[in-house]
């Protein structure tokens, strides 16, 4: 029997994941992989350095920096998060990421990127933190006309989300059989059409027409990967985290307060349940 945590994106709305991962943590509760979309692959790599508290803690500090997260850097950079400043100085300087912690630790942890020559999902096993495990979960988190296409092993990659937002199908292809789910929607979200879609069309990404056929098609997808969880779900497979309403904040923020308490309903939901993830994570499966 193998546990999963499958780590759905959703920008800042990952904080309320983090809460839940952080009580996990807390807790010594551990799994025998993780994979994270966009912001479940930039806030969840914390769990396997170890480092509880810390993607709620630098978003928060760096919360009003313009070169962390801005208008200012997209225009500037082309990229709304920093690419330089977010995802090297930050975890390189400022707020220490674990790279021993995290390189000594067997935990396998993909990253899902997009691949924007073929629209298809790119799982990638991140093993040693480097500066190319750094521009992978970029990659993954480098949302389509908020960032410059990432290329990376002779690849050009975009938002994890667009081929694969819940990555359960996945996870149980690699052998995990009971798997723990947080997702960033409430129960009974259904996603729409993506509105910016004409936008990208005129955008550098008209030269990526199977990239453009994913986006559009995405909302199918995402809504076929919903119901695939909640079959999990209802077999016994999978154990699902859901926010009770929608998260009261945007895909960024400047605001601190709001952050935290995000993290909070995440850490608050993972208390309520923590005697039910112990369960599901000590029965076997024949």
């Amino acid at each position: 029997m193998k546990h999963g945590l499958v780590l759905e994106g959703g920008a800042l709305r990952g904080l309320y994941s983090m809460g839940i991962v952080d009580v996990l943590m807390d807790e010594g509760i551990t799994f025998d992989g993780v994979v994270g979309v966009s912001a479940g692959a930039a806030l969840g790599c914390n769990i396997k350095s170890g480092q509880v508290g810390r993607a709620l803690r630098y978003n928060m500090r760096f919360a009003k920096d313009w070169r962390y997260c801005s208008l200012r850097s997209l225009i500037t950079t082309g990229d709304l998060y920093g690419a330089e400043y977010a995802y090297h100085k930050v975890p390189k300087e400022m707020d220490i990421f674990d790279v021993a912690a995290f390189n000594a630790n067997p935990l396998p942890f993909w990253a899902v990127c997009t691949d924007v020559e073929t629209g298809q999902a790119v799982y990638h096993l991140l093993e040693d933190a480097d500066d190319e495990t750094y521009d992978w979960i970029r990659a993954s988190a480098s949302m389509p006309l908020c960032s410059r296409i990432v290329e990376l092993d002779g690849r050009k990659l975009l938002d994890g989300g667009v081929a694969d937002s819940i990555p359960l199908a996945f996870m149980e292809r690699e052998g995990f059989d009971r798997n723990i789910v947080i997702l960033t929607q409430p129960e009974g979200y259904v996603k729409q059409r993506n509105r910016f879609l004409p936008l990208m069309r005129l955008s550098n990404l008209k030269h990526y027409p199977l990239f453009l056929k994913a986006v559009a098609e995405r909302h199918v997808m995402y809504n076929e990967e919903l119901a695939f969880v909640r079959k999990r779900e209802a077999e016994g497979c999978a154990l699902v985290f859901r926010p009770s309403s929608s998260l009261p904040i945007k895909h960024t923020s400047h605001d601190p307060k709001v952050m935290r308490r995000v993290y909070e309903l995440g850490r608050e939901q993972a208390l309520l349940r923590l005697q039910e993830i112990k369960a599901f994570l000590s029965v076997s499966v024949d």
